[in-house]
């Protein structure tokens, strides 16, 4: 695997892992703290930090176990 190949597949990884991760634990704002033009569906703490945290560490256990099927060689992917 090429290092382009490997940082293709993290960040195609990454993205995809951040969706998942994005809906735990949401919390919405209390209708009774909602000002003028908020959005009541938005969460009351996003933490993106964490949840960015969360995501890279989970990519790369996903990335680590895609590598390792690569390069083992149980499925090929030459012709």
């Amino acid at each position: 695997m090429s290092w382009y190949t490997g940082f293709a597949t993290y960040a195609i990884n990454w993205g995809l892992v951040m969706f998942m991760v994005l809906p735990w634990g949401v919390r919405r704002i209390d209708p009774e703290d909602l000002g003028e033009g908020d959005d009541p569906g938005a969460p009351a703490n996003p933490r993106i930090l964490l949840r960015a945290a969360i995501t890279t560490v989970a990519a790369a256990v996903i990335f680590c176990l895609i590598y390792v099927v690569f390069i083992s060689g149980v499925f090929s992917f030459r012709v």
